[in-house]
């Protein structure tokens, strides 16, 4: 409609200049129009009568405004106005025609694919601004090619990475008069993005880029997960938690399964309700890692019927399952049911070696399963390597004056520093009873204990789980949630409780007692430093053991729970990872390692290398570099070039003394991107377009293209003119006022 009023497109009159190509002078229409509307307000006047109402007066300053603008308007196009705009040079300049020739290009919608539907774009016109310029066309994916015949083009690329598109788009044409830049695309971009940074070498050259959008910008009937939060290492035979994020389009409310497997093995199930049509849902999934090894465990929901895409109902994750052996050290402070369970429960597991100390009177300690006498033969350690050979630390009924200021200082380093796990029971002499909220290890409890004495009942209290333990795999005894939070409320009473005071910012309560009306913290865990803390206000679990039925195995699983729990993340000196260990269609990783000594302090002058085996046997090596600002860390950027799984191992020393060692693996994945985010990304097109001074169209909406292509400012240009005098809009104009005029006139009766 702004054509056909103004003649020109909307982006002409945006970006020329109002020239008149009268040879008159400006200042002669200025004062021919300023001694115009003084005679004709003279005239007005005269034929106004002395004594005219105030109706008959505004009646008059509205005709003599309408004349006025009338012959304004009639002297301005004397002066004969025009754009004056900067134009291509016909014949002298190249255009760049840019068509998406990725999978995702091959979706059908209403009949035809994507692909089809853009090379029908094309064509409609490539003759037109041939006529014109001289033209390229280029096929693009991970790579930009250059294509002579469109019958070329085969929708199967397995990724689509624009910004390095367009960048060597801009070094093929360094040396071509490269006007502009037409790119046909869904807008699926499967790389790092595209910023004004990545468009930087075609927006220093003021080369503009048009984008076309092909595809739905809403999928109409599909399920796709977004993501899958798993830890990628985990100890053998262990529940692991898994968060899954989807959405759906066109099954609001409609039941389905999520599941998780091993190649064809299920591995657990769970039924899901849809949410409301683009609605991210979130739900978690436990189940059991098995056996050691890399595990690809794939998550997937189940198809629902006329479902456009069920690619993306599926997405991989490799975990790392590991079988080592974790020591824990546990020190109690007088003999009592618990400490003789606790042990039988952590004996049962065969990934658990639980060392304790069990002080027997003042001076005495009777040690259980030690390695060799050497072990703890001195009493809790001293120092930080013999204490850091474990990876967590149980704490029972014990005063926090048995430990000398240098043994609670080490006992706050055994979790920030080294990063392990440190758990504190409620028992007579535990937790405020044994004076830890005055000491100096008050800082790593989860709790902020209460003040004075006689927190310690023996007395029965019962035990619920909150919403966070009813998921947590520390106190999941049963699959589902709802069963699980049932399953606790029907466990024997506790022997005894603690008030254990109230959780800290960023602490997490999983259960809470009841006692004698009142209800009060249990179980409250908490990150802390590189590891984790945790307090059991209660010292009477042990009467699940002795209450429930012969061979059930409550007590035994929640502790084993709670004791990996402690272990899982407490890694060695040397601990490797790697950016993303899925990588879809590009080669690039990251890799990283935290290197630290034998009392787990940073090592900054490490020299840390990494040996690489492949697929088809690759074997690489390379050297990580230290991260400025971050001691102890570096880093190292390698490319997978072939799909399939890597293992690296990455070792470090130091002037030739090892450190430690660590193995990661990774996985190059190809032909999965394409499967996602499959809905046409106008944003990504229009941004693109935005930022380098082109336009976004539509691809029934073309015609204009060309036009548009010739006003771009890169290239060879000349400067032109376009007349504006013969606008239909000033002929409406002209015709607008004159009979308002005359309606106005007749209204008053001067006609």
């Amino acid at each position: 409609m702004f054509e056909v009023l103004f003649k020109y497109p909307h982006s002409l009159f945006s970006k020329g200049e109002l020239v008149f190509s009268s040879p008159w002078p400006r200042w002669l229409l200025a004062l021919s129009i300023a001694a115009l509307a003084a005679g004709l307000a003279a005239l007005v006047l005269r034929y106004l009568p002395q004594d005219a109402s105030r109706g008959a007066r505004a009646r008059a300053a509205v005709i003599w405004l309408l004349q006025t603008a009338l012959t304004s308007l009639l002297l301005i196009m004397l002066w004969r106005p025009a754009l004056s705009v900067t134009e291509l040079s016909p014949q002298q300049n190249f255009v760049a025609f840019l068509i998406d020739d990725s999978r995702s290009m091959a979706i059908l919608e209403d009949g035809a694919s994507r692909e089809t539907r853009a090379i029908a774009a094309l064509n409609s016109v490539l003759g037109s601004v041939a006529n014109q310029y001289q033209t390229r066309v280029y096929r693009f994916d991970q790579h930009l090619a250059r294509v002579e015949n469109l019958a070329e083009l085969q929708p199967t690329g397995a990724a689509t990475h624009v910004a390095p598109t367009l960048s060597q788009l801009a070094d093929e044409t360094s040396g071509l008069p490269l006007g502009a830049v037409v790119m046909l695309s869904d807008g699926s971009d499967n790389g790092r993005g595209v910023d004004a940074e990545s468009l930087a070498a075609l927006r220093n050259r003021h080369i503009p880029i048009h984008t076309v959008g092909f595809g739905r910008e809403q999928a109409l009937h599909d399920i796709e997960i977004d993501d899958v939060a798993v830890a990628p290492r985990a100890l053998a035979d262990s529940r692991v938690a898994a968060t899954v994020r989807f959405h759906q389009r066109g099954y609001g409310s409609v039941k389905s399964r999520l599941v998780v497997r091993e190649g064809t093995r299920e591995i657990a199930s769970q039924p899901v309700t849809f949410a409301a049509d683009g609605k991210t849902q979130t739900e978690t999934l436990l189940f059991d890692v098995g056996s050691a090894g890399l595990k690809a465990l794939q998550f997937s929901l189940d198809a629902s019927p006329g479902e456009d895409n069920t690619a993306n109902n599926v997405l991989t994750r490799l975990v790392d399952v590991d079988a080592a052996r974790r020591n824990v050290l546990y020190i109690e402070g007088e003999p009592r049911w618990e400490y003789k369970f606790i042990r039988r429960a952590a004996d049962e597991d065969r990934l658990l070696r639980l060392v304790s100390m069990l002080r027997t009177s003042e001076n005495k300690i009777y040690r259980q399963n030690v390695q060799s006498p050497a072990e703890l033969s001195d009493g809790f350690p001293a120092h930080a390597h013999e204490l850091f050979s474990y990876q967590a630390l149980v704490i029972g009924s014990l005063e926090a004056g048995y430990f000398t200021p240098a043994q609670r200082q080490l006992i706050q380093a055994f979790a920030d520093r080294r990063g392990g796990g440190v758990l504190f029971l409620g028992g007579r002499y535990a937790l405020a009873e044994g004076g830890w909220g005055s000491s100096n290890l008050a800082d790593i409890l989860p709790t902020v204990l209460p003040e004075g004495k006689n927190t310690f009942h023996v007395d029965p209290a019962t035990a619920q789980l909150t919403s966070a333990g009813a998921d947590s795999t520390i106190t999941r005894l049963a699959d589902d949630a709802a069963a699980n939070t049932e399953r606790w409320k029907k466990l024997p009473y506790l022997m005894d409780y603690q008030n254990a005071g109230a959780p800290k910012a960023g602490a997490t309560v999983l259960a809470n007692f009841t006692a004698e009306g009142r209800t009060s913290p249990l179980l409250v865990t908490q990150p802390y430093g590189r590891g984790r803390t945790a307090v059991l206000a209660t010292s009477g679990t042990w009467r699940w053991q002795m209450n429930l039925p012969a061979g059930d195995p409550t007590f035994a699983a929640f502790w084993q729970q709670l004791l990996r729990w402690l272990v899982t993340d407490s890694h060695g000196p040397v601990v490797a990872s790697v950016r993303a260990p899925e990588i879809q269609d590009d080669g690039s990783t990251r890799m990283f390692a935290d290197v630290r000594d034998e009392d787990f302090q940073p090592v900054a002058d490490a020299q840390v290398d990494v040996q690489i085996l492949g697929p088809d046997g690759v074997s690489a090596h390379t050297q990580m570099t230290s991260i400025a600002g971050k001691p102890g860390s570096y880093r190292a950027d390698w490319s997978a070039d072939a799909a399939g799984d890597y293992l690296a191992e990455v070792v470090a020393q130091r002037a030739g003394a090892p450190l430690g060692r660590d193995v990661l693996h990774f996985r190059r994945m190809d032909g999965v991107a394409e499967n996602f985010h499959t809905e046409q990304n106008r944003e990504l097109l229009e941004r693109i377009a935005a930022l380098t001074g082109g336009r976004y169209w539509r691809p029934d909406n073309l015609q204009s293209l060309p036009d548009e292509i010739g006003l771009s400012p890169a290239g060879i240009t000349a400067r032109g003119s376009k007349e504006l005098w013969n606008m239909p809009a000033v002929f409406f104009a002209i015709l607008l006022l004159a009979v308002t005029e005359w309606l106005v006139r007749r209204a008053g009766g001067i006609v």
